[in-house]
């Protein structure tokens, strides 16, 4: 019976590590920000993430229009330029920093 609990209780906490890894991260984004686009927008990443809401950002991440709009606040920062595998960690860091968030990053 402990084996048995013992196999259940790792199996869970192994799964636990594999789904954390699968979803986004802010500070991934962060760093993605900081890196790949702080110099061509001109701003902070909390400038940057302040110039939506967060209802405002979900509405845009959920049409597929991320990009258009990194590229409309961002004018040098073509649209083609975003990998796919940067936009959900870039949105998460533009959503958990928007305007009405109450959070500042610290780039």
């Amino acid at each position: 019976m402990k084996k048995a609990l013992a196999l259940i209780f790792s199996a869970m906490l192994g799964l636990s590590f594999v789904t954390s890894t699968a979803m986004a991260d802010v500070a991934k984004g962060q760093k993605l920000y900081q890196k790949k686009l702080k110099k061509p927008c001109g701003m902070t990443g909390a400038k940057f993430a302040a110039k939506h809401t967060q209802d405002e950002w979900e509405e845009i991440y959920e049409e597929g229009k991320f990009k258009e709009e990194i590229n409309k606040i961002c004018p040098k920062v073509k649209p083609e330029a975003i990998k796919d595998s940067w936009v959900k960690h870039l949105f998460d860091f533009a959503y958990e920093y928007a305007s009405d968030s109450g959070n500042v990053p610290s780039c």
